[in-house]
């Protein structure tokens, strides 16, 4: 990551203006690694009457029982109370639950303490989140997802703020400037690509008028991109260094080593190998990644509740996903950023100049959606 350097740099928070805070649960059942548990948790649910349901769905200040709230935009849950709710669970989603974590998610908005439907509406094939991490050591300071999602504490930041990829959430007139000092004007992907591989950790993102270092700084972003957002092509490494299991998992393992003299991961008594040791050591927000991932799968839940509804033994799906996450994090930890040490030649001065700074107050602000109709508590229809 580029060294930090007070050189008068840009701040993310004024090159994608529009920015909210991160969704927040309230109770962990309504998400996990697997789709179908989440139905039977739901159907658990339903089941139980009066104080038994009230303590399964572990009410809080924001939802309990009785909330009136409307539908979450572009889904199809109900909106009667879940006191007297019925009917099948709202079909799962997938969610990036934690940084490089994809999982579950039951996407009723009665399930959620606050769910921020500015994201859902903007939520589509087109869309990427930007997620801030934690910070404070080795690993990314953004991570890039085409889910919704659920990673905190940081703020998340939609690249384009209406649905179906149109008005980038960029400081308005900085793709022109940019394209002014560089010879081309770059894409909202492309501006998005810069800030990946050259943010600091003051979350400011020096600007180059290099085309040459421009140039290979989106070409390295675009990389984590790809990687972070697994879209398309699948990654994979080379021949021979291709993660395979060398000893079956066992039915539900309950421990997670790493032997990096021969590159293996142990779970329990089953290996994978290889396994690069960036791999095994890639963290986010100080927290390796790889055991994090493990320990949603393993951690034992408090019995009785809701979230003790989970598969019985170990899934392939499983296994191949911990391929395929070995597989990326290895790929990230080659990509280099353009410089190791980048000073910012456009500075916040020279925007300011420009007039793309300060940017105006509604830019900061979510775009008005006016298409369609939401459905409001209790079945009302809202025109938002």
């Amino acid at each position: 990551m580029p060294s930090v350097t007070h050189d008068d740099a840009p701040l993310l928070a004024d090159l994608m203006p529009w920015s909210v805070a991160p969704p927040r649960l309230g109770r962990g059942w309504p998400a996990g690694p697997d789709s179908a548990s989440l139905k039977a948790r739901w159907d658990a649910l339903l089941k139980a009457e009066g104080p038994d349901r009230e303590a399964l769905f572990e009410p809080t200040r924001s939802r309990t029982l009785r909330s009136a709230v409307g539908q979450l935009p572009g889904r199809t849950g109900g909106t009667e109370k879940l006191i007297r709710a019925a009917g099948p669970c709202p079909e799962p989603v997938r969610v990036l639950y934690a940084p490089f974590d994809e999982q579950w998610l039951i996407p009723d908005h009665r399930l959620i303490d606050t769910a921020r439907p500015e994201l859902w509406r903007v939520a589509d094939d087109d869309q990427v989140f930007v997620a801030e991490t934690a910070g404070g050591g080795p690993g990314p300071l953004l991570v890039a997802t085409s889910l919704f999602p659920l990673l905190r504490p940081g703020r998340v930041r939609p690249l384009y703020r209406r649905p179906g990829g149109t008005e980038p959430n960029l400081a308005p007139g900085l793709s022109a400037y940019l394209g002014e000092r560089l010879g081309r004007a770059p894409s909202a992907l492309d501006v998005l690509a810069w800030i990946m591989t050259a943010v600091r950790a003051d979350l400011a993102v020096p600007l180059t008028d290099d085309p040459e270092v421009w140039a290979l700084g989106v070409e390295s972003g675009h990389r984590l991109l790809w990687l972070m957002r697994r879209d398309g092509e699948r990654p994979r490494l080379p021949g021979g260094r291709r993660p395979y299991v060398r000893a079956p998992l066992p039915s539900r393992p309950l421990t997670l080593h790493y032997d990096r003299d021969e590159e293996t991961l142990h779970l329990d008594e089953g290996r994978i190998s290889p396994v690069p040791p960036e791999a095994w050591d890639y963290e986010v927000g100080g927290v390796r990644v790889l055991e994090e991932w493990f320990t949603a799968r393993t951690a034992e839940p408090e019995p009785g509740t809701l979230a003790a509804i989970r598969p019985a033994t170990w899934t392939q799906t499983w296994t191949s996903e911990l391929l395929e996450l070995i597989t990326v994090l290895a790929l990230l930890a080659e990509v280099k950023p353009p410089q190791e040490e980048l000073t910012s030649a456009i500075k916040t001065a020279d925007l300011r100049r420009a007039g793309v700074l300060p940017v105006p107050d509604w830019a900061r602000r979510p775009a008005s959606v006016l298409d369609h109709q939401e459905e409001g508590p209790e079945g009302q229809l809202g025109l938002i």
